[in-house]
């Protein structure tokens, strides 16, 4: 069986439950006794200390304008990660309302929006707080995703009866699924086994939390707690474990580097389901050797990205970048002249209010008012109101000029 989905009311038709023991899930966390944890551990301050002095090196006026693309991107690679390839071009364009005439894609833009809405829930606090690892946390997170979703993607098909069955959001599974070579505990067992993930990870303190982000990030994959949506679930998740642990602002992202090693990421995962293989390999019911290897695996995809958000925003490099565009702009005339030196102070000062516009640039107020026009509607200043100071914005359709690498380029 693929991935069905039920809408069984539990009260009606009560869920198969099979008696499993929560033992089939240990080991939840890599044990003190673990060759690994040493490892594990420096990895862990390692990460710590590189994700609170990266945000704390980003101006205030650039904190937020950089996690609304980031925010973009984790959407297009953990929605990649499933098969469903939206741009964030595209993705920028249906969270203004501008959808693609072609069903499919359209369909696909709304995905990706709703996606977006659930992270910026989480980003903003959103009541999720302390909750992320509780079945209420989880169940909510699916909820909002597929109640975002459009109408054809709220159902499933059956593989093997090919019986389409409705998509229902945040409700529990009420079915028996396989996924891959592994074969999920039944579904009435469900709500015992998230209780004993929120036991177990919700009770770790901070040090604990960022170890056991990997575990618990396959755990609820290997619970699978809904019939569909469970990989964005558990992405989503884990970027709000990291986001409260690590205290990351949102200005990197996990998801980009599971995608870009998907193979080593899935292999990682259906490691991790496997029964322990020997006297040698923990005292658990799972490998202990496999949750070590994705634990370290996952730890260094979080420091590698980073890194690479790191080397990008970098002030000096990131500043030559956004002035090399605004040159080439202006000699197309694209953009008027002296563009560029709002930029630089906006970048340089993190907001620039509107009456120093026109002394910063040496020009007259309309000549100003032309700048700030031509550099809103181009979507590189953005402010919360007309009279607002202004912020520097990182707009999906130039981040192939400003942010090179953080996602593909749009096909023409």
């Amino acid at each position: 069986m693929g991935k069905p989905k039920a809408d069984i009311d539990p009260d009606i038709e009560p869920a198969l439950d099979r008696g499993e023991s929560i033992g089939l899930m240990e080991p939840m966390l890599v044990p003190e006794g673990s060759r690994h944890k040493a490892r594990l551990d420096d990895l862990a301050v390692e990460l710590a200390s590189r994700s609170a002095g990266f945000r704390r090196s980003l101006p205030e006026g650039v904190l937020k304008p950089l996690a609304d693309l980031v925010r973009a991107m984790n959407c297009y690679y953990s929605n990649l990660i499933e098969g469903h390839d939206t741009h964030p071009v595209d993705i920028e364009r249906a969270l203004n309302s501008d959808y693609s005439a072609e069903p499919k894609t359209r369909n696909l833009q709304l995905e990706a929006k709703a996606h977006i809405a659930v992270q910026q829930w989480i980003d903003e606090g959103g009541g999720l707080h302390g909750k992320e690892f509780s079945a209420d946390g989880i169940c909510e997170i699916h909820r909002r995703f597929c109640e975002g979703l459009p109408e054809a993607l709220l159902w499933v098909e059956e593989l093997d009866t090919k019986e389409r069955i409705e998509v229902v959001p945040g409700k529990l599974r009420n079915r028996e699924v396989t996924v891959g070579r592994h074969v999920p505990i039944s579904p009435g067992a469900v709500p015992r086994f998230l209780d004993r993930f929120d036991e177990v990870y919700s009770s770790t303190g901070r040090a604990g939390t960022i170890l056991g982000a990997a575990p618990a990030h396959h755990r609820l994959l290997w619970i699978h707690p809904f019939l569909d949506g469970n990989g964005r679930v558990a992405r989503l998740v884990s970027h709000a474990t990291l986001l409260e642990a690590l205290d990351t602002g949102g200005v990197w992202s996990v998801a980009r580097g599971l995608a870009r090693r998907v193979a080593d990421y899935k292999s990682h995962l259906a490691a991790c389901d496997l029964e322990r293989r020997n006297d040698l390999d923990g005292r658990g019911h799972l490998s202990e050797e496999a949750l070590a290897r994705f634990t370290q695996f996952f730890l260094e995809i979080c420091l590698d990205q980073v890194s690479f958000m790191e080397g990008l925003v970098e002030p000096n490099r990131l500043r030559a970048r956004i002035l090399l565009w605004a040159e080439e702009e202006i000699r197309l005339g694209e953009i008027p002249e002296k563009a560029g030196s709002i930029l630089e102070a906006v970048l340089f000062r993190g907001q620039l209010p509107r009456g120093e516009v026109a002394h910063v640039l040496g020009v007259s107020d309309r000549h100003a008012r032309r700048v700030v026009s031509a550099l809103t509607e181009r979507r590189a200043l953005t402010s919360e109101s007309p009279r607002s100071p202004l912020h520097i914005a990182f707009p999906a359709e130039l981040a192939s000029r400003w942010m090179p690498g953080l996602f593909p380029e749009k096909a023409t």
